[in-house]
């Protein structure tokens, strides 16, 4: 049987991170309605490749609930490279992969199959003018800038009929994607190209334009982790339709800690808002309470969304120090006792900053109430220092574990027919399946225990992807009177219904298409591109002459006659964050006279970058050759 028609309503897509297949398996389980990962080559993650026959495994886990799976080629293409990775999409697509996720614009030139396209975070949307374009030239789905605001979203979606997809959880990159040369200047790995060797996490000093340190050792251009987690209803109203989790190198308790978190704060909005559906089928049941802050983070920050704020780098360390425990109150030979009031486990890992600032870690090996025994005691470890625990050893072995279970809710009517029975099954997105059996009725001597027997027997969904949650409400019985039915009767026709319904659902799966470009041609937002339009190859060159592009510049990593320009343009401000923006002080007059947006240095080792100020549109350039 077909689906039934269901009155459309927008719909909220949960993007969860998968590293390999494995963890997008464990992604769908724990309640994503979609995932992106890497295939074989051409990802802006280089080191999270995957096979295009791990690509299908995972969509055909990810299509039972009609999830989706993503992959991302999302780097930038030499023109050489072009003709493999259109054999690629190919395969993808034969693969069962749902979307691609693009930065190269030259891939639009290609002749591809009809896969839904997704504008990738490496596109640099920060403007309206730019997300219209997308839109108008095919693409369905495109993920804003990190750094907007609920106003900038809310006018870009005024303006767009595309899904506006968001990062709301995870690492932040201090510069606008696609916007960063750093890696590529110093060490020849390209940002662009999948490879970004991650300079902005290194330790920095900086300099005022005197040459007077203002700090130094501090990792400056280190932000803390994105957490949107009580902006979601806001984010909704302001026009976002997927919310993405950041993270295809995290580990996999990452994944599911996160997964679950937002699923379960999704979820309740779903319930308060019946206007608004889910992308998938399928609710997620847990064996733990989801926790982010119990994996990997740097802190947490909502970073722009609700305008500028002052503490969003994670200046002392891009590592994870975890939650503070206390200080330090006796440091004995083969023991630490620390002043806490979280209850400490065997196998936890603790940390603390040493004299050097440095995180320092050891794994506890037996914990007697305040009193800590690590593997081996740390050098340098004194009375009150502050302890941090970046490892809750139970909480992860809940992790380690089994620790989601994914199951599609399912109505039952159980009927008689002329010559025996009939069982249709119909689950939450309304399909349906009938199953029907030849059998001699016979009256049931007990009335009560034949129902309860009955009822009892069609709920045994045991390994199948489907639950009747409640045995009395969800299974009705449509009989003129109660028959007795043997047991092999009632699972035959139960496992015949639940296979229908499974394959009825398998074929009313529909891939997303690809949007439709308008005609005549968009025409881009300007007519000139710098190098920071990353146009790497002729197609790219001809999707924008054919765009209304006139001055086309070649890609950072392919021009050669740059002098000194920004390798980084980042809406982090280090003049801000240390109380120097002429905004913020303005009419302000110091020892040192009216506080002006003069330039600074960040220096690391040998290498010296200058830091320019942009005070109109609030930015920082990062300058380098």
């Amino acid at each position: 049987m077909q689906k039934s028609h269901l009155k459309s309503r927008r719909h909220l897509e949960l993007l969860a991170p998968a590293r390999n297949a494995d963890f997008g398996i464990e992604a769908i389980n724990h309640g994503a309605d979609a995932v992106y990962i890497g295939g074989p080559a051409f990802g802006a993650r280089a080191k999270a490749p995957n096979t295009v026959a791990d690509i299908a495994r995972l969509a055909k886990h990810a299509h039972r609930y009609h999830a989706e799976v993503f992959v991302a080629l999302n780097t930038i293409f030499h023109d050489n490279e072009l003709e493999g990775a259109r054999e690629l999409v190919y395969q993808l697509y034969d693969a069962g992969a749902d979307a691609l996720i693009v930065q190269d614009m030259g891939q639009l030139e290609l002749d591809l199959p009809p896969f839904q396209l997704l504008a990738s975070t490496q596109s640099d949307i920060r403007t309206v003018d730019k997300a219209v374009f997308l839109d108008q030239v095919g693409f369905s789905q495109i993920v804003l800038a990190r750094e907007l605001d609920l106003n900038t979203v809310k006018k870009v979606a005024d303006a767009t009929s595309c899904n506006l997809e968001f990062f709301i959880h995870g690492a932040l990159c201090v510069a606008f994607s696609g916007q960063c040369f750093i890696s590529h200047a110093h060490t020849g790995r390209s940002a662009n190209r999948g490879e970004c060797s991650q300079e902005c996490r290194l330790p920095f000093t900086l300099e005022d334009q005197k040459g007077r340190i203002i700090g130094k050792d501090k990792h400056f251009l280190s932000m803390k982790d994105n957490d949107q987690s009580a902006n979601l209803r806001a984010l909704i109203q302001a026009g976002v339709s997927s919310f993405k989790i950041e993270g295809r190198y995290k580990d996999l308790p990452y994944v599911k800690n996160a997964t679950a978190h937002y699923r379960e704060l999704i979820d309740e909005i779903l319930h308060d808002m019946p206007e608004l559906a889910k992308s998938s089928s399928g609710h997620s049941t847990y064996t733990f309470t989801p926790q982010p802050e119990k994996t990997f983070n740097r802190s947490a920050t909502d970073y722009f969304v609700n305008g500028r704020q002052a503490d969003i780098g994670a200046f002392d360390t891009p590592k994870f120090s975890g939650e503070a425990l206390g200080k330090v109150s006796k440091v004995a030979k083969d023991y630490i006792e620390v002043e806490t009031e979280i209850e400490l486990h065997n196998g936890d890992g603790v940390c603390f900053f040493d004299v050097h600032k440095e995180l320092v870690g050891l794994r506890e090996n037996t914990v007697e109430g305040k009193r800590l025994y690590p593997n081996e005691m740390p050098a340098g470890i004194t009375r009150n220092m502050t302890v941090y625990r970046n490892r809750d050893h139970a909480f992860m072995r809940l992790l380690e574990k089994e620790s989601a279970i994914r199951k599609i809710p399912v109505s039952m009517i159980f009927c008689e027919t002329a010559t025996g029975f009939a069982l249709t099954v119909t689950d939450d997105d309304g399909f349906s399946a009938t199953a029907i059996c030849v059998a001699e009725k016979q009256p049931a001597q007990n009335l009560e225990k034949a129902q309860i027997s009955l009822r009892e027997n069609l709920s045994k969904l045991g390994g199948s992807d489907f639950v009747a949650n409640d045995v009395t409400s969800d299974i009705k019985l449509d009989t003129s009177q109660i028959w007795f039915v043997p047991a092999s009767i009632i699972n035959s026709l139960r496992r015949d219904a639940i296979e229908q319904l499974q394959t009825t659902r398998d074929l009313g799966y529909q891939r997303p298409q690809r949007g439709k470009a308008t005609e005549p041609p968009a025409i881009y937002p300007e007519d000139t591109l710098t190098y920071l339009a990353n146009v790497y190859n002729q197609k790219a060159r001809q999707f924008y002459q054919k765009h209304g592009v006139k001055v086309i510049a070649a890609a950072y990593e392919a021009n050669k006659e740059l002098d000194e320009v920004p390798l980084m343009i980042t809406k982090h401000c280090l003049r801000f964050s240390h109380g120097l923006c002429p905004k913020e002080a303005k009419g302000v007059i110091g020892v040192q006279g009216t506080v002006t947006a003069e330039p600074m240095t960040l220096i690391s080792g040998n290498d010296r970058y200058t830091l320019k100020f942009d005070c109109k549109p609030c930015e920082m350039h990062v300058m380098g050759q």
